[in-house]
């Protein structure tokens, strides 16, 4: 990795913190863009006034392009060597949850959790960290804040594999317990919903992606991880890719989707993903997908909180309900444990309308 050296000195009658390194253009332009520093043609370095220099500002910016040397920087309060201590923990976190390749987003929620819970507790070196102080956190921080059971359980992964795999501390991690299951029903839409959904966006684009989300039962990240060598029209596949759990999984896609496909790619021609964004050979965003899918909600006038997860949620309940056989849709949904997929046999209306209450027979 790149390494910057970061020194006090005077320039033009103030401190200023330098940056010394090799002549690097990402390492500039970070610098300049993210930084706002300024370049000395006398000192030949980039530099900040010690009033503006914010230590965990500089160290986030260069997460993951280069090292800060900091040695050389005197002075430094309690609070910026603990803050140091947190980035530089967070750091050989990332790099072993990179290392295990674990995914973008498993990563980011890890590492955010991570730091999130060291902040809490900054006044305390991490080795002196105890099961008490999870307990603490739990109570005074998530339960206090109302956060989720989802938020929990995750603080919790994160805490059992950093200390498990990471540092070793006064935390034992086989006493972490996680908080008790929820059980949750997913939420489904009706036909004549999806319908109105999906015939909303005038954009043909738009109306692809949200189509193609509900035709074959996808997650967000794998739609847009899509490539275009990813539909296999003739033997009307789709392939999709290093799913969850590293998986590749194959789903079937009929002529009306191959049809609504082609049709979008002969008026956009995209590179490299099927869904690209504005700029040729990027891939489209999460928040361009989920605005497509909310101003969809408003033309078709549902008014519930719909989330691209309904129209997975969909798929697999109405393939339930005409009769689809419960192994077969684990198979398309890339679910590993069959008990996964049994939560929709609960919401399936056509299996509970079936039944008759006793009070009919009265």
């Amino acid at each position: 990795m790149k390494n910057i050296i970061l020194k006090v000195d005077s320039h033009r009658n103030e401190q200023v913190i330098s940056f010394i390194f090799e002549k690097d253009i990402q390492l500039i332009e970070i610098l300049k863009a993210e930084l706002n520093a300024r370049w000395s043609a006398t000192k030949k370095y980039w530099y900040l006034s010690i009033m503006q220099f914010n230590l965990h500002k500089a160290f986030n910016a260069f997460k993951g392009v280069a090292w800060l040397d900091i040695k050389n920087l005197p002075h430094l309060s309690n609070k910026d060597e603990s803050l140091i201590d947190i980035l530089q923990e967070k750091g050989r976190f990332e790099k072993w949850l990179r290392f295990k390749r674990y995914s973008p987003n498993t990563i980011k929620t890890y590492t955010d959790a991570l730091d999130v819970f060291l902040n809490y507790f900054d006044y305390k070196p991490v080795l002196e960290l105890t099961n008490d102080d999870v307990v603490l956190f739990v109570n005074q921080y998530i339960l206090k804040h109302n956060y989720s059971f989802s938020c929990q359980n995750q603080v919790v992964n994160t805490l059992k594999l950093y200390f498990r795999e990471i540092r070793q501390s006064k935390i034992e991690v086989e006493k972490l317990q996680r908080p008790r299951r929820e059980h949750k029903l997913p939420n489904v839409l009706s036909k004549e919903e999806v319908k109105a959904i999906l015939q909303a966006p005038a954009n043909i684009k738009h109306r692809t992606m949200l189509s193609l989300i509900y035709a074959c039962g996808l997650r967000r990240s794998e739609l847009l991880n899509l490539k275009i060598g990813d539909v296999d029209s003739k033997r009307h596949m789709l392939i999709i890719r290093n799913s969850k759990g590293y998986k590749d999984r194959q789903v079937p896609i009929s002529d009306k989707t191959i049809e609504m496909l082609r049709e979008y790619y002969k008026m956009y021609r995209p590179k490299i993903w099927l869904f690209e964004g504005q700029k040729e050979g990027d891939q489209y965003s999460e928040q361009s997908l989920q605005s497509v899918l909310k101003q969809a909600l408003s033309k078709s006038n549902i008014r519930k909180p719909v989330t691209l997860h309904w129209l997975r949620h969909s798929y697999a309940t109405h393939l339930l309900e005409s009769g689809t056989d419960l192994r077969f849709i684990q198979e398309l949904l890339g679910h590993k444990s069959s008990k996964t997929t049994e939560i929709y046999t609960h919401v399936s209306e056509k299996r509970l309308q079936k039944i008759k209450s006793p009070f009919d027979n009265l």
